[in-house]
C-alpha cells in the first residue's frame, strides 16, 4: 500500500518582525494553544538578545539556528535481523525543526530565571557555538560519524 501524500506546510510570519522563522519559532515555543504567551516569551527573548549583544536581534537568531542545525543524522535500519544506525543528510525543513526544538528543550531545562530570559541566553549561546544545543548537534555527527561504515545502508 502506498503512503498517504504529504502535502507542502505555508506558515505564516509573525506580526512583529514579519518573518516565517519567526512564527514558526512562536509555534514551537507554544505549550496548549496560547500563542499570545508564546509570543511574548520569543519577543521578550529576542529584546533580551538586543541587550545583551547590541546587535540586531534577527541576525543573532539567525546564525543561532544556523549553528544548531544538524548536517546529519542516524536512522534505523533493519538489515538481515540486525538493526543498523545508517548516517543520512538532514532535509533544510527537518534542519530548522530540530534546531528549533534544541534550543528551546535547552532553555526549559535550565532553572531559576523567566523562560524569556533563558531562551535568549540559548539563542546566544548557540550564536557564539556553545550552549547544550550546540552540544546535542555534535552528539549526532558523532554518532554519524561512528556509524560511517554503514553508510552504504542508506535509504
Amino acid at each position: 500500500m502506498r503512503k498517504k501524500r504529504v502535502y507542502k506546510k505555508y506558515h505564516k510570519a509573525d506580526a512583529t518582525y514579519g518573518r516565517v522563522e519567526i512564527g514558526r519559532f512562536v509555534n514551537y515555543v507554544m505549550k496548549d494553544g496560547k500563542k499570545i504567551t508564546a509570543e511574548r516569551l520569543v519577543y521578550g527573548a529576542m529584546d533580551r538578545v538586543k541587550e545583551m549583544t547590541k546587535e540586531d536581534p534577527l541576525a543573532v537568531f539567525e546564525k543561532a539556528l544556523e549553528n544548531a542545525s544538524p548536517l546529519l543524522e542516524v536512522a534505523a535500519k533493519r538489515v538481515g535481523g540486525a538493526n543498523y544506525q545508517v548516517p543520512i543528510e538532514v532535509r533544510p525543513e527537518r534542519r530548522f525543526i530540530l534546531a528549533s526544538r534544541w534550543i528551546i528543550g535547552a532553555a526549559r531545562a535550565k532553572k531559576g530565571k523567566p523562560m524569556a530570559e533563558k531562551l535568549a541566553e540559548e539563542i546566544v549561546a548557540a550564536s557564539k557555538n556553545e550552549g547544550a544545543a550546540i552540544k546535542k548537534k555534535l552528539d549526532m555527527h558523532r554518532m554519524a560519524e561512528a556509524n560511517r561504515a554503514f553508510a552504504h545502508f542508506a535509504r
